[in-house]
């Protein structure tokens, strides 16, 4: 079983908001992904497109 991450493979951390510009997760976020519960993951990738519109980005980055 594959589990849905929203990596985009652009791992740039921005200094300023410490986001990820190509997912808009933090550090921990993406260290701990895999451990996380679905429901944790979920809470994540609920924040994310307000996260990235932040950093300038309607959505993550192909």
């Amino acid at each position: 079983m594959t589990l849905a991450s929203p990596c985009t493979k652009v791992c740039t951390l921005d200094p300023a908001a410490k986001l990820c510009i190509g997912c808009g997760r933090t550090l921990d976020e993406i260290a701990c992904w895999k451990s996380m519960s679905q429901a944790e993951r979920d809470r994540v990738m609920a924040v994310l497109p307000e996260r990235l519109a932040r950093l300038g980005r309607d959505e993550a980055v192909p």
